[in-house]
């Protein structure tokens, strides 16, 4: 009887570890309200600007509001891409993790402007959209397929690979990963904005 008992243990907690891995509907909720926050932000931010708001730089290395916009715009492909194609594919993390700490983090940690990053090579702005009304049509299209990710697959917890933060993230994180992208990138349109020299009009 004790040894039907401890082993019934087992697997109750091996079934609660499980458990605690899938997609509930509140992190489902917060990923979508996350998702149309950064939207919406953006979105905010890069309305009705001139054409000298939009090619102004601060300073000759860095870039405008309209290089920032391409930015966010293509990186929203490339990371959900990812998700797609290798996230969704990969086995699950092995290792016990705190999946409501590690979510906060990977929100928090991307969205940080005071540590400094290097866009990868194909994220670098080159004009790919021709202008920043067609780079916030394709962020509005590209996102639109993030948000259908986070509202239909049911296994967003059960897959995770490594990544730039130093932990394995899920394809959830990933997803929160890319709109805090998009957070990180809104602040530095503002940030553009607070030069001295920043055209009025």
């Amino acid at each position: 009887m004790k040894r039907f008992l401890l082993v019934l243990g087992l697997v109750f907690t091996a079934t609660s570890w499980l458990s605690a891995q899938s997609l509930t509907s509140e992190d489902r909720e917060r990923g979508l309200a996350h998702l149309e926050r950064t939207r919406s932000a953006f979105l905010a931010e890069v309305k009705d600007l001139s054409a000298e708001q939009l090619a102004f730089k601060a300073a000759p290395e860095r870039w405008s509001i309209a290089q920032v916009a391409e930015h966010i715009a293509a990186a929203e492909d490339f990371l959900r891409e990812m998700v797609e194609k290798q996230v969704l594919s990969a086995p699950a993390r092995t290792e016990e993790v705190n999946l409501g700490e590690l979510d906060q983090f990977v929100t928090t940690a991307i969205a940080d402007r005071s540590h400094k990053a290097q866009a990868p090579e194909p994220l670098v702005p080159s004009n790919r959209f021709g202008s920043t009304a067609e780079s916030v049509a394709h962020f509005k299209e590209s996102r639109a397929k993030t948000v259908a990710l986070m509202t239909t697959k049911t296994d967003l917890r059960e897959h995770a690979i490594d990544s730039p933060l130093g932990k394995k993230l899920d394809a959830y994180q990933w997803l929160l990963f890319i709109s805090a992208h998009c957070e990180r990138h809104t602040k530095q349109i503002a940030e553009v904005k607070t030069a001295p020299d920043y055209p009025k009009s």
